[in-house]
């Protein structure tokens, strides 16, 4: 009798006994996202990636020595402060506090994270009650998503508009919000708005005027804002980047989000902050505590490093001008190609019109890539056939709105100038699958 009951054992499936949480499914978490559809693994082992937006060069070298002289003493080895290490609130506060126009309390209104989705994670943890509504600006980061429905929040979409058919070379400023969309946005239940500026993935640098309008809602409606300004380095053609913080009656609403791995080519140290009043961060912080406790300790204080020395070695003011040269190689293989673009102003993106691109419908595309949207195949058979791997911007929108970003691929400008180059060439390819 004992055999047969563990033979019965044996044959039932156990392999979900207990169910995993439905947020995980609301959040798009368990969905193949398009980065691992668009994994190296996946693609030819040539295939140059302008998709992920992480850089193929070190950040500074003055930078990185000061990593290995923290790896070389005691205290930067050992767990940093809540908060994040001293040094680096300090270097935060010095380098920001002219930029915000105001003096910053290194005890009460900075916050270093675990990179800045982690900061991002712990504000919507410290905020988010069930069913709190979040408004948020499409094509979106796709890290919002999930991070706001693990907290139960509810996002609200509203989508910024593409460029009218008529412009023949549009810029980023030519995507434009509707304000009183944003207006009808919002419910009872509406908590929070995000922004992001300079935007991921349009390169969108929102203007004084439109976040003035932002601004007369957040304050109506009683909004927190969320301003991710994690691209605040890359900013071109003198466009001004504004702070939402500085608008009048803003800095007691908002939090404002950075990141050590953007302004330093340093993604993988996962060092970032947010500054805000008191009344934001200090329950901002009791969540990061709990999720991480503190950050890592000795690239703090390289990133510290880096703010400290930045005007010095002129680094940012280099930065830019580096980056739109890269801007420029990707311009210029467009160009050639006859394809419509949108120019960006910041960040490192831009989003390249496909919908002229006639690739075979009856293509070997993977199951991964099928039933999703027309970007899908185009960016999978651009990867395939000329070697150029993209991301397409669907991915972006929610399902209501994924036409929209249908008709773009994001390739992203954050490599040498060299291996821009080579893609540049390698895109030329396209010529014969365009529509004339």
């Amino acid at each position: 009798m004992s055999s047969l009951a563990n033979g019965a054992t044996k044959s039932l499936d156990r392999s979900n006994l207990v169910p995993f949480s439905s947020r995980l499914k609301e959040g798009r978490a368990l969905a193949q996202d398009v980065w691992s559809i668009f994994n190296a693994a996946n693609l030819p082992s040539d295939c140059i990636n302008l998709g992920q937006g992480y850089m193929n060069f070190a950040p500074p070298e003055w930078i990185t020595k000061a990593a290995e002289e923290a790896l070389n003493k005691v205290a930067p080895n050992h767990y940093s402060h809540p908060r994040g290490r001293i040094r680096l609130r300090e270097a935060i506060r010095d380098f920001y506090e002219p930029l915000f126009g105001r003096s910053l309390d290194v005890e009460s209104e900075i916050l270093v994270t675990s990179g800045a989705n982690e900061g991002q994670y712990s504000v919507f943890v410290a905020f988010l009650e069930q069913g709190d509504e979040v408004i948020m600006f499409e094509p979106f980061f796709d890290q919002y998503l999930p991070s706001v429905t693990f907290n139960g929040g509810k996002p609200v979409y509203v989508p910024l508009h593409p460029p009218a058919p008529h412009i023949e070379k549009p810029t980023s400023d030519d995507w434009t919000i509707d304000i009183d969309e944003v207006r009808r946005a919002i419910t009872s239940r509406t908590k929070m708005i995000i922004i992001n500026t300079p935007h991921n993935p349009v390169g969108k640098v929102f203007t004084r005027a439109e976040l003035e309008a932002i601004a007369k809602v957040a304050e109506e409606f009683n909004l927190l804002v969320m301003s991710d300004e994690v691209y605040d380095c890359l900013v071109f053609d003198k466009k001004e980047h504004v702070r939402f913080a500085t608008l009048p009656g803003m800095w007691d609403r908002t939090v404002t989000v950075g990141s050590a791995g953007k302004a330093f080519a340093a993604t993988g140290w996962r060092v970032g902050w947010l500054i805000a009043p008191k009344s934001i961060i200090q329950p901002t912080l009791a969540a990061t505590t709990r999720i991480v406790f503190c950050s890592n300790s000795p690239l703090q204080e390289a990133a510290a490093a880096g703010l400290e020395q930045a005007k010095k070695h002129s680094f940012f003011e280099t930065q830019c001008a580096q980056y739109e040269e890269r801007r420029a190689v990707l311009i210029d293989a467009f160009d050639r190609l006859g394809l419509k673009y949108t120019l960006p102003e910041g960040s490192y993106f831009i989003l390249l019109d496909i919908s002229n691109l006639d690739f075979p419908e009856d293509y070997p595309f993977p199951e991964s890539v099928l039933g999703r949207g027309r970007d899908f195949r185009a960016c999978w058979f651009i990867a395939m056939e000329v070697g150029v791997s993209s991301i397409p911007v669907s991915e972006f929108y929610c399902e209501e709105h994924a036409g929209i970003g249908e008709v773009y691929a994001r390739f992203a400008f954050c490599k040498d100038v060299d291996t821009l180059k080579a893609a540049a060439e390698r895109l030329q390819n396209l010529k014969p699958y365009l529509k004339h």
